[in-house]
């Protein structure tokens, strides 16, 4: 049928005198054409689109042609998309009087026909002599940011344009509804997409797509950088996870030289510590005393630089105390080579790529903060058994001049990656990878060529460890540990302190702990790999880890082991199936008056609530050590209850059926349950709040 229609048409042109001035009457006296997809108006002007090319000598010129033009462009406002294009080629409008496209597009404007009037402008390529504030502005209204981009797409100059008008409307001051005021009828009309926060995240967008100076937006970009300070603020004094000296280095240079940001700086400074520490950072960005809130400038005053000194030293000397709290590098200082030049990264190769050779990969960059951009690698670690290698890669690049050296470590890095014969031990490798290959797009294919890589992350999955609990030390909170540290609290026993992971990593020369946490970061893939290797069945892994584990870090992550829900684990670790007889498996019925019970630190909204039915129960603090509940049961004949790798320690120390694992997933009335139905505690109305005062 398709072919019998091609015919036809083409039959029917043949035998018209003009038939660029005929199609047009098909389509001015029919609708049909009108719709979307492919209706007989498309296959008649797409088939007259081939037609022409086969006989040229049809196509019109001059006077007649300015008319048949005239005829289309009234019709190419109603046209669907797919038709632009062909009708655009047959009736030539690209040689049209550019005037009098800028005149129709215009009218289309005028008439509310704001859409069809940026996609012609579009197909024509009439932007350059159009207003762009004009014809983007009810665009943006109606939430047609996708046109927008396309609008200015092609013409960087433009680009330009939008993003300064769109950051004049960002402006502290601007009232967005003077804009919106202008187009009250307009159909469509979005007015909670359009709001400082959208073109905020907008105007990004656009930086980052159409790679434009962001120097080009200073309000969105001081915007962005308020919000930042705002958040340093608050993870140095209200979550206290970030040190001194990382929280400094950001905030300089977040503020830079920016009075704006230094103004709004002092006020959190105020609000959030002290004149005097106030008073020292009015000092350190040159305040001029006009600037400086009340109070500040007499503080100023009576800071003495030797105070300052010491106070600083006193903030930033390193707490020793805690090192017993973390995980330790276990090998010398002089074993950790920070590699600057090519000629030193030379023995870190040689050593590196040897078959057999298993090595701990880590990555730090500077965090962007939500700023426009692919973070940039700064650091590459790399940790071998008895040694660490810190490649300083801005200080590398700097160096290469011709293109062979430019090739030089990413030629090292790929042969790395996808030698076989070298275990590659990373955390989260995708990401890195995903990292480095923004800073070198020669990388851009190392992960599909990747072999023998194992990626902790993805067997962090699948071990079987204790639920991240808080934890109190020295009567201050302490945030959960979580990714890497976590698994190594889990594996190794102790976290990695975390305190320099936002550190400013361009900066240079890199402070000592800045140097010790990066190789802390590699090193300890090493330890947990071989520990898990030693006893995988301790962690709930399979026997065979490298077979398992080992190959490319694109395959998807297994799911962390579960219990099947018609099972349960018993005391002795080994399975009750639902599907057994309560009389072989049940132990005889008791009241909770009758059963204690000893709950581990990791346990205690379980405690609370078996306190509550009527049950005996004793809970160990945070910081008592696991093993307590061991003594415990002994010198109380209580019953462990426990989750994750202590039940593994403690069921040797009790009799068997006296240490019980809990699934810490669950919450604490699903655990209750449990625990009741293991022992067959039978509750009573009586037994609740029996207990409580």
């Amino acid at each position: 049928v398709s072919r019998q229609l091609e015919e036809e048409i083409r039959r029917g042109f043949a035998g018209l005198e003009d038939p660029l001035a005929g199609l047009l009457d098909v389509l001015e006296s029919s609708g049909d054409w009108k719709g979307k997809g492919h209706s007989l108006g498309y296959c008649i002007i797409t088939e007259l689109q081939l037609w022409i090319k086969e006989n040229p000598a049809v196509q019109q010129s001059g006077m007649k042609l300015k008319k048949l033009q005239a005829r289309v462009l009234r019709i190419l406002a109603q046209c669907p998309a797919n038709l632009l294009d062909p009708l655009i080629s047959i009736y030539q409008l690209h040689t049209a009087d550019r005037n009098y496209l800028l005149g129709h597009i215009s009218h289309l404007y005028h008439k509310g026909d704001y859409k069809e009037a940026a996609i012609l402008s579009i197909k024509l390529k009439l932007q350059p002599d159009q207003d762009v504030e004009k014809m983007c502005t009810p665009l943006l209204l109606q939430d047609k940011t996708n046109l927008v981009e396309d609008y200015v797409g092609e013409y960087p100059e433009l680009q330009s344009k939008l993003l300064q008008i769109l950051d004049t409307w960002c402006e502290p001051g601007f009232n967005i509804r003077d804009i919106t005021r202008q187009y009250q009828g307009l159909s469509r009309y979005k007015p909670d997409k359009f709001n400082r926060r959208t073109l905020s995240k907008l105007v990004f967008r656009l930086l980052d797509r159409f790679n434009v100076d962001p120097a080009l937006c200073p309000n969105v970009i001081n915007q962005r950088h308020l919000r930042t300070l705002n958040y340093l603020f608050y993870k140095r004094f209200v979550e206290k996870t970030m040190t001194q000296e990382n929280w400094a280095d950001h905030i300089q240079s977040t503020v830079g030289e920016n009075r704006l940001l230094q103004g709004h700086l002092m006020q959190l400074l105020i609000s959030y510590c002290d004149l005097s520490t106030a008073a020292r950072w009015a000092q350190r960005c040159n305040l001029p005393k006009e600037m400086l809130p009340c109070g500040v400038a007499d503080e100023l005053q009576k800071l003495q630089i030797q105070e300052r000194v010491e106070e600083a030293a006193k903030a930033e000397s390193y707490d020793e105390s805690k090192k017993k709290d973390y995980y330790q590098l276990p090998i010398p200082r002089a074993n950790i080579h920070f590699l600057q030049t090519w000629e030193e990264t030379l023995q870190c190769w040689e050593k590196v790529l040897q078959p057999g050779q298993v090595v701990g990969i880590d990555m730090e960059w500077r965090p962007s903060f939500g700023m426009v951009g692919k973070p940039r690698v700064s650091l590459l670690q790399i940790a071998l058994k008895d040694e660490v290698f810190l490649l300083d890669l801005p200080r590398l690049l700097e160096q290469t001049e011709t293109e062979s050296e430019k090739a030089k470590l990413p030629h090292f890095i790929q042969k790395l990656y996808s030698d076989a014969a070298i275990t590659k031990l990373g955390y989260g490798m995708s990401g890195d990878l995903k990292s480095l290959t923004a800073t070198w797009s020669a990388l851009k294919d190392t992960d599909k060529q990747a072999q023998g890589v194992v990626d902790l992350l993805k067997v962090d999955k699948q071990v079987d460890v204790l639920s991240p609990e808080q934890s109190y030390e020295d009567g201050g909170f302490r945030q959960p540990e979580k990714g890497l540290s976590l698994l190594v609290q889990h594996v190794l026993r102790k976290p990695l302190n975390k305190t320099e992971q936002l550190s400013n990593w361009e900066k240079r020369p890199l402070r000592e702990e800045q140097i010790l946490y990066a190789a802390s970061d590699a090193y300890c893939l090493l330890e947990i790999y071989e520990k898990l290797c030693k006893d995988p069945a301790s962690f709930g892994l399979s026997s065979d880890l490298t077979e398992s584990l080992v190959g490319k870090p694109s395959i998807k992550p297994r799911a962390k082991k579960q219990l099947n829900k018609q099972e349960v684990p018993s005391p002795s670790g080994q399975q009750c199936a639902g599907s057994r007889t309560e009389t072989s498996c049940a132990p005889a019925p008791i009241s909770p008056k009758e059963f204690s019970v000893v709950c581990d630190n990791m346990l205690q909204g379980l405690g609370r609530y078996l306190r509550c039915l009527g049950v005996d129960v004793r809970m160990l603090e945070n910081e008592d050590d696991h093993r307590k509940a061991a003594e415990i049961a002994r010198q109380e004949g209580r019953v462990i209850l426990t989750s994750g790798l202590p039940y593994q320690t403690l069921q040797s120390q009790v009799a068997e059926g006296r240490c019980f694992s809990v699934n810490c997933s669950e919450k604490a009335k699903e655990q209750a349950l449990q625990v009741l139905k293991h022992f067959n505690v039978q509750v009573s109305l009586a037994d609740i709040f029996s207990r409580c005062q």
